[in-house]
């Protein structure tokens, strides 16, 4: 075993890929030109390496060059779509439906556009994490301008069904916006057969460099207009203004490029190590269980609840395995997940919960190693555990009257 922890926390960020470092450095070096600089060798040598990017990325999913718009990361692209519509769309409608286990960067710009007269409902979802279409068809007005689900959740790897909400939204003729984050480059993703309209990625979460992203901002049918957040030198037609960063760009776009190639196998390896993992959890441990659908999920994660243990205590115990209870986005607080809240799990659930997420680096003795060391942790918590013992004897726990000294 390596001095540093083994790595399942590919949710959060992911490793940059050699390759794509590779693909990088020229751009750091004697390629320095600035994308933007029209009249000299130097700024059409970046300006293509840009352009090259462009096409891998809406290889990945379906859409094309011109579509993509390049920002600084998803958390600046979901605010540009999200904000971008309601102002464009004002005089369309002033409505927007997302949902409630949504990433902060979703949430926080719907609160803020709440602060601003735009009304935002917050779907709820169902016990195993989905989005009930149902509730979604009754939720839609004649003042909604956009829907924006997220493709996978980061915290229960929850596949949502993108496609279907987006036939929803195309007959009633509104926008859908989807973070896609956690999804492209682990699972076919594919804007024209699923009516998407915007989407979000991220380069450092799948095996490309942080603080570079894209938005996708569909051209026809409906021509998408959005109005701009950052104003400057008309930049990324002129939806998004400021100097390219072209390092990060050529990254992202060789990191794109790699994750469609290797996609089918990848993910084929990822589904085998994670369900690796899960069986043998669920096998040597009782009183476990498992975050969100098993049926549509990503392949490379795993949330699982370990009753009658702290989660922050498990953590510990395995303190040579990094791996996150909740989201990096929110783990600084000892709040319970509110993605597990959602999904209707009590707080000793939620704060008993881990995510594994399983990366193109891990290998299987890694994936092994993880299962005993966390089989043993959580036995040796379970002996200290005076609730885990009653439930053992028989006792249910929810018939005891408690009395507090």
């Amino acid at each position: 075993m390596s001095a540093m922890p083994i790595y399942l926390d590919n949710h959060a960020t992911t490793p940059l890929d050699p390759r794509v470092l590779d693909a990088m450095i020229p751009f750091f070096k004697e390629q320095f030109g600035n994308a933007a600089s029209r009249n000299h060798a130097f700024g059409w040598v970046a300006e293509e390496a840009v352009e090259k990017s462009r096409q891998q990325i809406a290889s990945l999913i379906g859409a094309t060059a011109k579509e993509i718009i390049f920002t600084s990361g998803a958390t600046e692209s979901n605010n540009l779509a999200i904000k971008g519509v309601a102002e464009m769309y004002a005089e369309r409608g002033n409505h927007i439906i997302t949902a409630a286990t949504e990433h902060k960067a979703i949430l926080d710009t719907c609160k803020r556009l709440e602060k601003n007269g735009i009304r935002v409902t917050y779907l709820p979802v169902q016990a195993n994490g989905l989005v009930d279409l149902d509730m979604l068809r009754e939720a839609l007005t004649g003042k909604t301008i956009l829907v924006s689900i997220m493709y996978a959740n980061n915290e229960i790897g929850v596949v949502q069904p993108i496609g279907e909400i987006g036939k929803l939204c195309k007959e009633r003729g509104i926008l859908l916006h989807t973070d896609a984050v956690q999804a492209a480059g682990k699972i076919p993703v594919d804007v024209l057969a699923d009516n998407i309209d915007l989407l979000s990625l991220s380069g450092h979460k799948l095996y490309g460099p942080k603080g570079v992203g894209a938005l996708y901002v569909r051209r026809r049918s409906p021509r998408v207009q959005l109005t701009a957040q950052m104003d400057g030198g008309g930049h990324e037609r002129g939806m998004r203004s400021g100097t390219l960063n072209v390092p990060g760009i050529v990254g992202l776009g060789a990191a794109c490029e790699i994750a469609r190639q290797e996609m089918p196998e990848e993910s084929k390896r990822m589904a085998y190590l994670r369900d690796k993992l899960k069986d043998r959890l669920m096998a040597e441990l009782d009183e476990t269980f498992i975050n969100g659908t098993m049926e549509s999920r990503l392949p490379n994660n795993l949330n699982i609840s370990f009753a009658y243990v702290e989660g922050e205590s498990l953590l510990m115990g395995i303190n040579d395995v990094a791996v996150s209870s909740g989201s990096a986005c929110t783990s600084a607080t000892l709040e319970p997940s509110y993605v597990l809240k959602a999904l209707g799990a009590g707080d000793e659930i939620a704060h008993s919960s881990i995510r594994f997420g399983i990366g193109r680096f891990n290998t299987e003795q890694e994936v092994d190693y993880v299962a005993g060391k966390v089989i043993s942790v959580v036995k040796k918590l379970r002996e200290l555990s005076p609730l885990y013992e009653m439930v053992k004897e028989g006792i249910d726990l929810s018939k005891v009257e408690w009395t507090a000294h």
